[in-house]
């Protein structure tokens, strides 16, 4: 089969690789869509001590089960369009047993431990099964909605974190795809005003269609000022950091109203993650500072409920879909901004669509 494999920083493989066989308690899967993610660039560009190369790539699928073993748990039959919560979790240590599933001290990652999905086939491990990491996918969505499952399902653990309520106003830094998803999950579950804070002119732009109230460049605009215009002074109810940088990190403690919640959602590099705060802002205004990683399988759950229902417009935040074979062209329009999600699909999903 045709596969995306990752060997290297810089060195991504599309190549010819076996199928892969349904293991003892396993799902053969055929692939029909793999969303590609932020972290695939920064593999690809810096490389990942956590992938063991050669892998297939790819945690951001959906698919169609093709083969169930005889002792696969789940209830799953030929034909369920599944996704997946991807980090698969060792269900026996302190988090897992708490819940927390996506802080599970082994986390297994498609894509990282299990090869991926950026291939025909994927097989699903029987630890992701009895872990219930598989979720069904109502028929009527599409593929490369489908795709989007587990980045939702990211937005949806912050959101829910931040525990946005009806009415809040929320702010959120960064407008990359996953700034966006926040934004409209946020808005989904409750927020009346979505502030979007974003430097990049051709990002800013994009987000616009997507129905967010005030979309702010802070490289020509007070932020402050619009976010104190915004709320009579107050500040944002919520805010969440996606951007992968420390300013707007360090800024959003002076944005947020008191007792208000500021969200981490997005990581600074390894090496250059201290912050500077103003410890006075934090103290006084009693304000919540957290953080969010990743996403257990009730939240894919309520990303595939958010999907199929309509709530977020998946279908316009796939923006791009591609050919395995262009994995490089999907880099590049992720790099560029141009993109918002580039999904790509197999060879014979491909050619069905031209």
């Amino acid at each position: 089969m045709q596969a995306i494999v990752y060997y290297a920083p810089g060195d991504i493989r599309v190549e010819n690789v076996p199928k892969p066989v349904c293991g003892d308690g396993e799902l053969l899967v055929k692939v029909d869509a793999c969303a590609v993610c932020g972290t695939d660039l920064k593999s690809k560009n810096h490389g990942n001590p956590r992938i063991k190369a050669p892998l297939v790539m790819g945690h951001e699928f959906t698919g169609i089960v093709e083969q169930v073993s005889p002792s696969a748990t789940g209830g799953f039959q030929i034909g369920d369009r599944i996704v997946m919560a991807t980090s698969v979790s060792c269900g026996e240590c302190h988090y897992c047993k708490h819940g927390y599933r996506n802080l599970c001290a082994s986390l297994a990652p498609m894509g990282f431990t299990y090869a991926g999905g950026m291939a025909e086939y994927v097989a699903i491990p029987a630890l992701a099964l009895r872990g219930g990491h598989v979720v069904k996918v109502p028929a009527e969505v599409e593929a490369k909605c489908a795709a989007l499952a587990e980045p939702v399902s990211c937005a949806v653990n912050a959101v829910t974190q931040c525990r946005v309520q009806k009415g809040d106003t929320v702010l959120v830094m960064g407008a990359g795809p996953m700034g966006l998803l926040n934004a409209v999950v946020a808005r989904a579950m409750g927020a009346e005003k979505i502030i979007l804070s974003e430097p990049n002119p051709l990002r800013l732009n994009q987000v616009k269609s997507f129905g967010i109230d005030i979309p702010v460049n802070p490289a020509s605009q007070d932020l402050t000022q619009v976010v104190k215009d915004a709320t009579d002074g107050l500040g944002a109810d919520i805010v969440i950091v996606a951007a992968p940088a420390a300013l707007p990190q360090e800024q959003a403690l002076s944005l947020v109203r008191k007792q208000g919640t500021v969200c981490l959602f997005a990581s600074l590099p390894a090496g250059h993650s201290s912050l500077t705060i103003d410890s006075r802002i934090l103290h006084y205004g009693e304000i919540h500072v957290i953080g969010s990683s990743d996403s257990t399988p009730e939240h894919v759950q309520k990303a595939v409920e958010l999907i199929a229902a309509k709530q977020i417009p998946a279908d316009r935040i796939a923006s791009h879909l591609l050919p395995f074979d262009q994995i490089e062209k999907a880099f590049e329009l992720m790099t560029s901004g141009e993109a918002l999600r580039v999904v790509l699909v197999p060879p014979i999903e491909s050619q069905s669509r031209k």
